[in-house]
């Protein structure tokens, strides 16, 4: 037989065992329920002028609808006519460009600018540097693309200066040739991005260990042997972040290109955003217009997901 003593001693223990975990398992709750009312407001948020838009707008894709009168059962004939119509795919078309100037050249050429500040721009002349390589983004894109439509006009700045320095053959209406528009819409952009990438890249270059620069010095390796070995390596999660930010600007812009060229000469800066406003309030084509909004938010997806995976990599 065993003795009530031990017996009462086990049950003894289990009770307050079960007493800890039920009073562990009410804390958890307590503490989950506070911070789903912290988090609600902003979901809620979210939920009603992100997650509910997205979703009527899926919906007006799969009809034809001039925002007024009945709707008209399309299905998929909308995200068909997107890849099918040159006018609309076209729009990705030129998006897919201007990330090369948007996205690459800036984050590219940051990098460089970047290096350089923290190696040589030191004191005031560093702080003015970055500040005047920021100040672009701090400009209203509208005011930009009216500064920039002057300066790449005919008679602008560009023009001038290449005439007076002998080369007057080559000048141009920047902006109104079909050959170069796409292009001198791409620098506008790479000029807007170019400071944002730098700070945070030269945000990112201070968190690196100067001891891995001694060391290097140390072995003989020079500045570039530095950069490629050391910077680089160690900045994989801001260049993936300067890549998203800066691709989606590309993808999705819209004003730039509006008040500079309004997506000619014809169709050769038309961009899938100007084309959603104009098919949606010019147009009146509701449904085509939300097709085409749903599939840039695919595009940007398929471009986004992918970097924040190798991003969140690089951290394992």
């Amino acid at each position: 037989m065993s003795d009530p003593t031990l017996v009462a001693a086990q049950r003894a223990a289990e009770t307050r065992d079960l007493g800890r975990r039920i009073s562990l398992l009410r804390g958890v709750r307590r503490h989950t329920l506070i911070a789903w009312l912290f988090i609600a407001p902003a979901l809620i948020f979210y939920a009603v002028f992100v997650l509910w838009p997205l979703a009527l707008s899926f919906w007006y894709s799969l009809f034809r609808w001039d925002g007024v009168g009945p709707m008209t059962w399309k299905g998929i004939d909308n995200y068909v006519r997107v890849l099918t119509d040159p006018r609309l795919s076209g729009t990705i078309v030129n998006a897919f460009q201007l990330i090369v100037y948007f996205s690459f050249l800036p984050v590219g050429l940051a990098l460089v600018v970047a290096s350089l500040i923290r190696r040589i721009a030191t004191g005031r002349l560093g702080t003015w540097s970055r500040t005047v390589l920021f100040l672009p983004q701090v400009i209203p894109l509208v005011a930009a693309g009216i500064v920039w439509k002057w300066v790449l006009a005919q008679s602008g700045v560009v023009n001038q200066l290449l005439t007076a320095v002998g080369l007057g053959s080559i000048t141009t209406a920047w902006l109104g040739d079909f050959n170069t528009a796409l292009p001198a819409v791409g620098l506008i952009g790479a000029w807007v991005l170019l400071g944002l990438c730098m700070i945070l890249l030269l945000t990112g270059m201070t968190k690196i260990d100067q001891a891995l620069y001694e060391s290097a010095r140390i072995d003989g390796a020079s500045a570039v042997q530095e950069f490629f070995s050391i910077t680089l390596p160690n900045l994989r999660n801001e260049i993936a972040v300067c890549l998203t930010i800066t691709i989606i600007a590309a993808l999705r812009t819209f004003d730039i290109v509006y008040v500079s060229t309004g997506g000619g000469p014809g169709f050769a800066t038309m961009v899938p955003g100007l084309q959603i406003y104009i098919l949606a309030f010019n147009g009146r084509a509701v449904g085509q217009a939300s097709a085409l909004a749903i599939s840039l938010v695919v595009l940007v997806l398929l471009f986004v997901l992918p970097l924040q995976r190798l991003s969140r990599g690089s951290d394992e």
